[in-house]
């Protein structure tokens, strides 16, 4: 009996037969897209290096210690940072305090006590928008608030002012990272906790905060990064783009290194566009700066874990 050699068609195969024919064609996808991934990364690589080199041949030879202690000047030769330098520490660190113990705090109270209704979804969803909105908005809801409404507390257009509408833009980020940070935790934790006796504040105090703070310190970054450079919000609540004094109080007149880099660029003069790349150089060191501190607060308690 003749024996039937003709190739069976896949509708024919084993079903494990079938899959294996395909293994080649999805390990293709894979390698394009392998490809793909690492082609977007290199190339924003590529442009950023383009952007710091271009900012550094422009910047480095106009830095040094005069421009770093010496105020605003018509003369570009003369013109200094130490204002909008002072001013953007100030607005750091006050928004940091400000921020970060009313986001933190705003996100434990939803994802370790608020209970599920319509109040609390409703509450997260604005949230998760108000992430969302421009910068912009921000400065007009400070400008009415905390510029002319609480006057008489923030000074007017004032530092605090401007801390205040920068701690309302990251709010939103530092909550969500909270929430993200504490949802990580295995529940398993926290009912091991109220089986020992301890209450839900015990638990969260000594458990489930210092295991979710590295977490949280990440978030805090990213959105205390954003706030430093933001221009939009601190032009509408008032900050002077030309300033010969440095912040005194809390209620004093201020400036900031966005906003001086803001007025530097838009003049046509070359010494002007050198000034702009040297403060642009003195920004991106604040913020290493701070992110190096955060980082090594996170790493610190990663290792406590």
């Amino acid at each position: 009996m003749a024996q039937d050699t003709r190739p069976l068609a896949n509708s024919e195969l084993p079903e494990d037969a079938s899959f294996n024919l395909k293994l080649p064609t999805r390990y293709n996808f894979d390698r394009v897209f392998a490809i793909a991934t690492w082609g977007a990364t290199i190339f924003g690589l590529i442009v950023l290096a383009i952007l710091l080199f271009d900012v550094l041949v422009d910047g480095l030879l106009r830095l040094d210690w005069q421009f770093l202690t010496s105020y605003t000047s018509r003369r570009a030769s003369s013109a200094g940072i130490l204002a909008p330098l002072a001013g953007s520490i100030w607005l750091l660190v006050l928004v940091a305090i400000i921020s970060f113990p009313l986001g933190v705090g705003a996100g434990i109270f939803l994802e370790e006590y608020a209970t599920d209704n319509w109040l609390t979804r409703l509450i997260e969803i604005n949230i998760a928008n108000l992430a969302a909105v421009p910068s912009i908005i921000y400065g007009l809801l400070g400008l009415a608030v905390f510029v002319r409404w609480m006057s008489p507390i923030t000074g007017g257009r004032s530092i605090l002012a401007g801390a205040l509408t920068l701690s309302l833009l990251i709010l939103p980020i530092i909550i969500v990272a909270t929430r993200e940070a504490l949802r990580a935790i295995p529940s398993s934790l926290r009912q091991a906790g109220y089986a020992l006796g301890a209450t839900r504040w015990q638990v969260i105090r000594e458990q489930i905060f210092p295991i979710a703070l590295p977490g949280i310190l990440t978030g805090t970054i990213l959105a205390l990064s954003r706030a430093i450079g933001e221009t939009a919000p601190l032009i509408v609540v008032g900050a002077l783009s030309f300033i010969t004094a440095t912040p005194s109080g809390l209620q004093s007149p201020f400036t900031a290194l966005p906003i001086q880099i803001y007025d530097w660029v838009s003049r046509p003069q070359k010494a002007f566009q050198e000034n702009a790349a040297a403060a642009i150089i003195v920004l991106m060191i604040v913020l290493l700066l701070m992110n190096a501190t955060a980082i090594a607060l996170r790493n610190k308690y990663q290792k406590n874990r």
